[in-house]
């Protein structure tokens, strides 16, 4: 395929030096081949036949530009990692077929007034909720919440352009400037978006928790919704926080309200780290303009707290009729990053008894004890650093960090080929 690289002249012809370290060699350009490149501008280039013991000979194709526009630098971490960022013709061709969905056999979820919140430039909408007291007069100042998700297995069938498309990828990636997406954009931004006021079809959970926040029971069902309204987290939160705009004032109480209710009863003892997301905003030249902390408000927890009793659900749905489940798995910390993080930690004075085997907990009263918020930030990264890596994985090895016994990804299936296969094994067993 193609090759990226750094063009150099050296006399009247050139060289590429190519992005991917695995290839060792320069490759020479001929003048006529070189499409006018300028010593230091980023090509991607085609390699032409020649002898395998000679440096090869290649023809660029395309100048990219500069090496330090941020374009440049998104191309060459695709091209080094091999990140496929072009969809074949049957690719597209299949997601531009794809046609909405009549009701048929899905439960009717429509007149629920079940909305998507999300980040204020979100392009592809993949989960909406809703929440409510349960009136079950047993399960007294319990809930009932819906987590509904894009039912992206309706559209991307086993061993279809699209599934074979989505295999390559594995996941979106994401870059300041772009994301490869793992679907293309006709069918994630359009057929598989939960929109307002549209019919969508969903894989939905419904879940029961009692009122000190135990979930007592949850159900599965391929469902069609119709979302009342898209919202940003900070319009959500506004609105909570009593300072409502036209578009969430008339729901306040009946929709927004409920989910707060039902939130505020889940809290559960994760691995508490302070770790502030930071956001990289570009000026018009591509380059870097300032870099921000992003905002976090209880709307985003309760979000994540909605998302995560789901993911546990389909674990627990497919380790209970012992189907296969492709699981999100966290080890326990090594032993020998455990012993580097304590002598770190002594020198600021925090002591930790790592013998009796370490727990969310453990960690969560080192945090309590750094003084300063540099220092809970300094400590909330060394802790980071010392945790294994998560990783997908088809045997269940647990969720150290979630502090979770069965954990899966399930809300993400337009970004994450994980959580596609979960909800075929979901649609499959049940």
């Amino acid at each position: 395929g193609p090759v990226l690289g750094v063009y150099s002249k050296v006399g009247k012809d050139g060289r590429v030096q190519p992005t991917n370290r695995k290839l060792k060699k320069e490759i020479i350009i001929r003048h006529e081949n070189s499409l006018g490149a300028q010593s230091g501008e980023v090509v991607l280039c085609d390699i032409l036949p020649g002898k395998a013991l000679a440096l090869p000979e290649g023809r660029v194709t395309q100048r990219v530009g500069p090496l330090d526009d941020a374009t440049s630098v998104s191309l060459i971490a695709i091209h080094t990692h091999g990140i496929p960022d072009i969809f074949d013709d049957a690719a597209i061709e299949q997601a531009l077929a794809a046609q909405p969905v009549s009701l048929g056999t899905r439960t009717d979820l429509r007149p629920l007034p079940i909305i998507a919140i999300d980040p204020a430039d979100a392009r592809d909408r993949d989960d909406a909720v809703w929440a409510a007291p349960d009136d079950d007069p047993a399960n007294e100042g319990g809930w009932q919440v819906i987590v509904a998700i894009a039912d992206v297995a309706h559209y991307v069938t086993h061993g279809s352009p699209l599934d074979q498309a989505a295999r390559d990828r594995g996941n979106s990636v994401y870059f300041p400037d772009r994301v490869v997406p793992m679907l293309p954009h006709e069918l994630s931004s359009d057929l598989c978006s939960l929109h307002e006021n549209v019919d969508r079809p969903v894989m939905a959970v419904k879940m029961w928790f009692d009122a000190t926040g135990n979930k007592l029971r949850h159900q599965f069902m391929r469902a069609m919704i119709r979302s009342l309204a898209s919202l940003s987290y900070r319009q959500v939160q506004d609105a909570h926080d009593g300072h409502p705009d036209e578009k969430t004032a008339p729901i306040y109480e009946d929709v927004i309200r409920p989910l707060y209710g039902a939130y505020e009863a889940l809290k559960r003892q994760p691995l508490d780290l302070d770790l502030p997301e930071r956001w990289i905003e570009f000026g018009e030249d591509g380059f870097i303009k300032a870099v921000h902390k992003r905002e976090r408000f209880a709307a985003h927890m309760l979000i994540e707290e909605f998302m995560i009793q789901a993911n546990v659900s389909a674990a627990e749905t497919l380790v209970k009729r012992k189907q296969p489940c492709m699981f999100r798995v966290h080890e326990p910390p090594a032993a020998d990053k455990l012993a580097g993080l304590q002598e770190t930690l002594a020198e600021m004075d925090i002591r930790f008894a790592k013998g009796q085997g370490v727990t969310t907990a453990t960690f969560n009263r080192i945090l309590a004890q750094a003084k300063t918020e540099i220092d809970k930030e300094l400590v909330s990264s060394l802790i980071l650093r010392s945790q294994s890596q998560a990783v997908y994985s088809p045997e269940n090895l647990h969720h150290f960090g979630l502090h979770l016994q069965n954990y899966a990804h399930f809300t993400s299936p337009i970004r994450r080929y994980a959580d596609l296969l979960v909800h075929r094994s979901l649609i499959a067993t049940l």
